[in-house]
């Protein structure tokens, strides 16, 4: 196993003033921030769950400009629940010393009606540092994430659509 890595979360929020559900992830995995962006391991499934549920083509892995600008014509705004930690590879398991991000600022700036973590994680690490600040209440999702090999493309699909159908732009 490797050894424990402190990472800071280098990039920024995606939100606009029109987004009105905030999707939460819990830390960019490795290969996500070998790639500078968000869900950036092709095997994760984030990018084709979020486009089924939009009526979209997938964006093309290494399209950021695509990836943005999906998520912004649709209402949708994106972040991680945390700011810094220690965390050992992209092992959600392994996460210490966590530091939560400033979630409330997208908040102050867009029309947020729902909060939805993409997996269990950080929706424990969501309820536990940012919901008291953020007053909202967050509907946990399956992960999109290739370990959660339990959940087939299409059940994430019909799942995820169910939280996002009348919120999305």
């Amino acid at each position: 196993m490797a050894d424990y890595e402190h990472i800071v979360h280098e990039f920024d929020p995606v939100f606009d003033e029109r987004s009105r559900v905030l999707v939460l992830g819990s830390l960019p995995s490795a290969l996500s921030r070998e790639n500078r962006f968000y869900y950036g391991n092709p095997r994760n499934r984030f990018w084709r769950v979020v486009a089924a549920c939009a009526g979209e083509p997938v964006p093309a892995d290494g399209d950021v400009a695509a990836k943005r600008s999906l998520l912004l014509r649709h209402g949708i705004a994106l972040w991680d629940v945390i700011e810094s930690c220690d965390i050992r590879g992209s092992s959600d398991a392994s996460i210490k010393n966590v530091v939560p991000a400033d979630v409330p600022r997208v908040l102050r700036a867009a029309p947020v009606e729902a909060v939805l973590c993409n997996g269990g994680t950080a929706g424990r690490l969501y309820r536990r540092w940012l919901e008291p600040a953020c007053g909202l209440s967050a509907r946990v999702l399956p992960s999109t994430s290739p370990a959660n090999a339990a959940w087939s493309l299409d059940r994430l699909v019909a799942r995820w659509r169910e939280e996002l159908d009348g919120l999305l732009g």
